[in-house]
């Protein structure tokens, strides 16, 4: 007999019986003594698990058969023999409620006499006979019309007020005549009536001569009305439950499914993951990284040292700035997986779910060691926790829950296995002090906003797939982007090649980049908009002002351009100044110089058309807003010198204001009167320059209301060279002279 082959799949029957088989061939070969004769399926393993080729999967609840085949039932997961004790204990519940609940009929039982007698009195207008029971109608009143005339009648089941059948008639019944349909149905059931049938041999013949229907009837409906009081109703409420939970769990209808961490995976992709040589302007931030970098690659060297791998780096700074792509960086370099989630992904209104999600997220994260965990917007979950306990609410406190979570997995993993937890933030000053600790986040690595140098390595990184014209040079787009930051740098560089692709060029030029940077500051152009030619004149004015104010001021920016084209964030006209370079102190003439140039626009208005208009109001707020800094919280108030008034604790980087340190009234009145002294010398002092320079202002207004926009070269070759000296200056200094 030849021997089956291994790679042969026969159908295999219960492994017992074919051992018991091939045993019984194997006597029978020696009875007769052939030789040679082995094992019909020699390679049949002992279980099913066990077969060549076919990987085994140890998880509860998955097939570990072929497809198309069946598993035995001790071969199943405790998952799915839950499941099916599940189902069927819903079932034996069901059938059990029935039985208790929906099991009798609706109508009332009279005695068997009050039926003889009803029939003999032609009350009765027609019967149905069971083995069991008769069901019996009573004749209507003349004057009524129950719902039931004319129809057979019916036999009365008690029904579940969710029963379809009851539904369907509410429904049908809407919403005119519902009040009828259910009178009409109330008389209906009033007028039926059951009986317990007794040995009366006179009955049918009672029947007959009274004119009454009756037929019998050998029916049940308990199945029938076990579906419809319980398995059909209950069955959608399912189907309704099981849809709202995938589409809350996003991972099918299992509650348990909620807990699980929501964290992207990113593997190791040589094509696609990311590296230091992709940011820029980030240099400091990219040393402090290195150690993590050069630790998940060979933590040996660390270990001979007695060095130990920081726990946790925190990423702090504005928004932008490249927190998320540094932490996806240091994953590339490191070639190692990446999880990334960010911390609004632990709160949900379920209790007890963040907490989950953080313990899931480090299980997994412990089974891929080394790799590195990424919690964006951190500030989302590691809120510091109330002072107050008496003034927490529930969600707040669930909160604190998945914080103490996040905090005690953060001390429970232990550095060397090679798990690496970044998190960043632009709200430090907000974190819970537990969670700043070292040992737990030991490293705070500041991205701020790229000098110029960083800006122009920035623009070289995100224009080198653009096809650029050759006089494009990034040091002076650095120059005209102060205070960029890498994300708003991207969108420059985008908007530049799609304003190159509307106009027709063949390559991105500077002058696209000009309008993508003027698009960014003040909106695009909104050449539509209407502007009357007094209106117009009043505006050319203002922006001559400004530019004439700034280019009198010496070491100030030079002009870079002047437009009168309204733009959509709500600028009738703006004057752009190019910084020569990166600032980042001032001295209080350069504060003063600066308040001149605000009031620019509001002292040309006043010394052309002699009366103001709303257009400085942007103006006005700045100026004022400096001239109290510069008193409050740089300390350079004659009257109180040295003194801030403000409260610091902590660098907002989205912008948000300081608090006044509490201070008299008598303080408050005083720096008021020396911002109101200040905003006043300026204004004077910058409306005596353009009363002298009247010649060149009513110039530059005149070019600029042919051209609507005049550049550098313009204006310089309009108002001719620089001066080195203010004429303010000259004046004040006169006025001392006199006074002394």
């Amino acid at each position: 007999m030849a021997q089956a082959s291994p790679g042969s799949r026969p159908k295999p029957p219960i492994p017992a019986l074919l051992e018991a088989f091939d045993a019984g061939v194997q006597a029978a070969a020696g009875t007769v003594g052939v030789e040679g004769v082995g094992p019909i399926l020699p390679d049949m393993p002992a279980s099913l698990d066990d077969r060549p080729g076919k990987e085994r999967k140890d998880q509860p609840g998955h097939s570990r058969t072929e497809k198309g085949r069946k598993p035995p039932l001790d071969s199943l997961g405790p998952r799915t023999r839950f499941s099916l004790f599940y189902y069927l204990s819903l079932l034996v519940g069901f059938v059990v409620l029935q039985l208790l609940l929906f099991s009798g009929t609706a109508s009332r039982e009279i005695p068997y006499n009050e039926f003889r007698q009803a029939v003999t009195d032609g009350k009765v207008d027609r019967v149905v006979i069971t083995e069991e029971r008769i069901y019996g109608r009573f004749a209507p009143a003349e004057h009524s019309s129950p719902e039931g005339e004319g129809e057979t009648l019916e036999v009365p089941a008690v029904r579940a007020p969710w029963h379809p059948g009851i539904l369907w008639k509410a429904i049908r019944g809407l919403p005119a005549d519902l009040r009828e349909k259910q009178d009409a149905a109330r008389t209906e059931q009033q007028l039926q009536f059951t009986v317990v049938p007794l040995d009366d041999p006179g009955l049918l013949e009672l029947l007959q001569q009274h004119g009454v229907e009756y037929r019998g009837r050998i029916e049940s409906r308990w199945l029938r009305n076990l579906f419809l009081n319980w398995v059909v109703p209950f069955g959608l409420l399912f189907l309704l439950w099981g849809f709202f939970m995938r589409r809350m769990g996003r991972g099918g209808p299992n509650m348990l499914s909620m807990g699980r961490s929501r964290a992207k995976i990113f593997e190791v992709d040589p094509e696609s993951r990311a590296v230091f040589s992709d940011l820029a302007g980030v240099d400091e931030a990219i040393e402090e990284t290195r150690e993590i970098v050069a630790f998940l690659h060979d933590p040996s060297k660390f270990k001979k040292l007695g060095a130990k791998l920081p726990k946790g780096a925190l990423l702090v700074g504005p928004p932008g700035t490249g927190k998320t792509l540094l932490a996806r960086a240091i994953a590339g370099e490191s070639k190692v997986p990446f999880f990334s989630i960010s911390g609004s992904d632990f709160v949900e209104m379920f209790v007890g779910v963040g907490a989950a999600r953080v313990r899931d997220l480090f299980e997994e994260a412990k089974k891929r060691a080394p790799c590195i965990i990424f919690i964006d917007e951190l500030d989302a979950v590691g809120k510091a926790r109330a002072q107050n306990v008496g003034f927490v609410t529930g969600g707040y406190d669930e909160r604190e829950n998945t914080l103490n979570q996040l905090l005690v997995e953060m001390d429970g993993f232990d550095s060397s296995t090679g798990v690496v937890l970044l998190a960043a933030t632009n709200r430090p000053e907000i974190l819970d002090p537990a969670l700043l600790r070292p040992g737990r986040f030991d490293r705070r690595i500041l991205l701020d906003r790229p000098s110029r140098a960083g800006r122009t390595a920035i623009f070289r990184i995100h224009a080198k797939n653009l096809l650029l014209a050759e006089e494009v040079d990034f040091d002076s787009l650095a120059a005209e982007t102060p205070g960029m930051v890498g994300a708003d740098i991207a969108n420059v560089c985008n908007e530049a090649a799609l304003l190159a692709m509307r106009r027709g060029h063949e390559r991105v030029e500077t002058a696209d980049f000009q309008e993508a940077i003027e698009r960014a500051i003040a909106g695009p152009e909104k050449k539509s908009r209407v502007v009357g030619r007094h209106e117009r004149e009043m505006i050319a004015y203002h922006e001559s002002g400004h530019a004439l104010v700034g280019y009198l001021t010496p070491g100030s920016d030079p002009i870079q351009k002047i437009s009168i084209i309204p733009r959509s964030q709500g600028a009738l006209g703006y004057t752009i100044q190019m910084p020569l370079e990166d600032r980042f102190l001032m001295s209080q003439s350069e504060i003063l110089d600066r308040i001149r140039v605000l009031l620019g626009g509001r002292v040309a208005e006043d010394v052309v058309f002699g009366q103001a208009s709303t257009g400085a109001a942007d103006d006005l707020e700045k100026a004022s807003e400096i001239a109290r800094e510069m008193l409050t919280v740089h300390g350079m108030s004659e009257h109180a010198p040295n003194l801030s008034l403000v409260s610091r604790h902590n660098a907002a980087y989205l912008g948000r204001e300081s608090q006044e340190v509490p201070h008299s009234e008598d303080l408050e009145q005083t720096l008021d009167r020396e911002i109101v002294t200040i905003l006043s010398s300026c204004y004077g002092q910058a409306k005596a320059a353009l009363e002298a320079k009247r010649g060149l202002l009513d110039e530059l207004a005149k070019q600029l209301l042919e051209q609507e926009q005049l550049d550098q070269a313009a204006v310089e070759e309009i108002l001719g060279p620089k001066p080195e000296r203010a004429p303010w200056r000259d004046s004040a200094r006169r006025q001392s002279s006199n006074s002394s």
